[in-house]
């Protein structure tokens, strides 16, 4: 049930690939599914963006993975200052501050 849901959000670590180019890998428990650690991915790729001055991210690809109750995903984000092209796009001041008013910690 969605009141039972209690999320423990093991962390999300930025690896640099290029200058506007960052891998998210994050972890959590207790998700009700994968599209939980794919918020917390995404948050974290939001502050991620703004921790480097940008405005927008896009979203490239995720792996996830479920293993003994860990739902794990890595995932690739463009980073830039003005919206980029394709359909995956994230005003990271917005995804912010959902993630925010969520409760979804972000890097």
């Amino acid at each position: 049930m969605a009141e039972d849901f209690i999320p423990d959000y093991l962390g999300a670590v930025p690896i640099v690939l290029a200058d506007d180019l960052v891998l998210i890998r994050a972890a959590m428990t207790n998700a009700q599914g994968d599209k939980n650690v794919q918020d917390y991915a995404e948050c974290a790729a939001a502050e991620y963006a703004l921790a480097k001055g940008y405005g927008f991210a896009r979203h490239l690809r995720t792996k996830l993975n479920e293993e003994g109750g860990v739902w794990s995903a890595d995932a690739v984000y463009t980073i830039s200052p003005t919206l980029p092209d394709g359909i995956a796009k994230i005003d990271a001041e917005v995804t912010a501050a959902a993630c925010e008013a969520r409760g979804i910690p972000m890097v």
